[in-house]
């Protein structure tokens, strides 16, 4: 898994400097949704720290598993950490990452980090709001009002403000989730009203294709609304988070724009072929 690891990196800092950007402006969060318990150990070992997942109760799993997880670690002296959780990266393998230390959401001196960045990037019904604000720091589907709407009363009654991206569907397929792309602007608006949220940037899916271009128009459009809504006033400027990009297709993304990209079987190996639009 180094290897794939290592290339990822390396493909995500060579798309960011084709696009004249710096690899250190672009967040890699690894998709966990078919990795096995020790695949995601041994990815932390190497210094990352920001995970995704598409699903509710997968995410709430996979987060309270390592918050155990490092909470056994830490309780340890480090001269016993080795021993019992397999150790940090070998020395062939910190050499190969050092290049991305600080970089892609890594540690910044690649080694196994303190506390984990979980992403919510699947759909998100209203009733499994609460459980996905305990656990998440940024939830990438808010594709609705009345979704915002229980976000905010979660919110309210923990007294946090949520992050959040709102979803866009730009090819407009019906099998997608996100919001249309007319009711953008009126969506962030009235988000941007709620005292508990905050939007920090947009997401969206290409349609799944073999070809990584044929995702570039769909992700060239995201990129002007981003733009657009960054520029109309609406928001802030927390709203710095352009969401784009899967394993087929993370390099066009970046390519485009996006800052933050969920890769997942390009990283731990291929997932079953039983995919749906939420796998990575």
């Amino acid at each position: 898994m180094q290897q794939r690891y290592a290339s990822v990196l390396d493909r995500v800092v060579k798309a960011a400097q084709r696009a004249g950007r710096r690899g250190e402006d672009v967040i890699l969060a690894a998709v966990t949704k078919y990795a096995e318990p020790q695949a995601i150990h041994e990815l932390m070992a190497l210094g990352h720290q920001d995970f995704g997942e598409s699903r509710v109760l997968q995410l709430v799993q996979r987060a309270c598993m390592i918050q155990e997880y490092l909470q056994r670690r830490r309780a340890l002296p480090e001269s016993l950490r080795d021993q019992i959780f397999g150790g940090a990266a070998d020395e062939e393998s910190r050499q190969l990452l050092a290049p991305y230390n600080g970089m892609c959401g890594r540690t910044d001196d690649g080694s196994c980090p303190r506390s984990i960045r979980w992403h919510m990037i699947g759909h998100l019904q209203r009733n499994k709001a609460r459980k996905v604000v305990e656990f998440s720091r940024l939830i990438h589907s808010v594709d609705s009002l009345r979704l915002a709407e229980e976000l905010q009363e979660v919110g309210l009654k923990q007294e946090r403000t949520i992050d959040v991206l709102v979803q866009v569907n730009i090819a407009g397929e019906n099998q997608k989730f996100g919001c249309p792309l007319p009711a953008i602007g009126a969506l962030i608006e009235q988000i941007d009203t709620m005292a508990y949220m905050r939007v920090r940037g947009l997401m969206t899916m290409a349609p799944l294709s073999e070809n990584p271009e044929d995702s570039r128009s769909v992700f060239s459009i995201c990129q002007e609304v981003f733009s657009d809504v960054a520029k109309e006033g609406a928001v802030d400027e927390s709203f710095q988070i352009l969401s784009m990009g899967m394993s087929n297709d993370f390099e066009v993304a970046i390519e485009c724009g996006a800052n933050l990209v969920r890769v997942g079987s390009a990283i731990f190996g291929d997932a079953p072929t039983d995919n749906s639009e939420e796998v990575d």
